[in-house]
């Protein structure tokens, strides 16, 4: 288990921490292992209503081999959305700062908030809740903060019908923002703008059209992936490691 050198009250857990919880923690172990159960079976794996083939989550199962998939722990039944915002804030500023924050491993770091006390019906108003008020601030700085619980409905990319983020308990899933998260982007001036600063000149093929669409529609400059003459030209490298605020209206 490692705590933040800055903030004492966060923690994360490596599943081969699992076996050897601190007392506080204990009680909370068969849902730890649950949720990487979840992660190692259905995220890694393939779906027959996914729509494309490969798993569901191409980056879980490099993030499982590389010791970059954390857990944590946030207990309660009742759990206000204002403590819960508070908690996710300060969890993706820690992330922006774990190694490595550079490179293509740094894509595969992954924390997730686990809320095992928290009952199914109270889940989407809080997991859904949190997740959307954060989102403008999280990729603002590279990052996704993505909803999980067992009624989720957000429908997949491939096939509408599905639903991917479904999970066997609520939890909060935080990761680096990739160039291939644009179909998830696209429908807010905010979420757009904060992808084209990060992967403007790097926007896959089979993606530029709906980008480019989306950006004119919102008046924000389309994806360009010359320099001007022509010339192919390398992602933004951008510094991700300074301290993560809420984004204030």
């Amino acid at each position: 288990m490692r705590v933040s050198p800055t903030d004492p009250t966060l923690y994360l857990l490596d599943p081969t921490d699992l076996d050897d919880l601190p007392p506080h923690l204990e009680r909370y172990g068969r849902h730890a292992r649950a949720a990487v159960e979840w992660a190692s079976t259905y995220l890694c794996g393939p779906h027959a209503a996914l729509g494309r083939e490969g798993p569901v989550c191409p980056y879980t199962q490099p993030s499982l081999e590389r010791g970059l998939f954390w857990l944590t722990i946030y207990p309660g039944a009742h759990p206000e959305l204002i403590d819960v915002s508070a908690a996710a804030t300060r969890y993706g500023s820690w992330f922006l700062e774990l190694r490595p924050r550079a490179g293509k491993d740094a894509h595969y770091k992954a924390i997730l908030m686990l809320f095992p006390d928290l009952a199914a019906a109270r889940a989407p108003d809080l997991i859904d809740t949190v997740q959307a008020a954060l989102k403008p601030a999280f990729t603002a700085r590279g990052l996704m903060i993505g909803q999980f619980h067992a009624t989720c409905d957000e429908p997949g990319i491939w096939n509408r019908n599905f639903r991917p983020l479904r999970s066997p308990l609520p939890l909060l899933a935080i990761r680096h923002m990739v160039r291939t998260d644009a179909p998830f982007l696209t429908k807010d001036a905010r979420y757009l703008a904060a992808y084209l600063r990060w992967f403007g000149h790097d926007v896959p093929d089979r993606l530029q059209a709906p980008v480019r669409e989306a950006a004119l529609a919102f008046g924000l400059a389309a994806p360009d992936r010359s320099n001007g003459s022509g010339a192919r030209v390398a992602p933004y490298e951008i510094d991700r490691s300074r301290p993560l605020a809420p984004r204030t209206q």
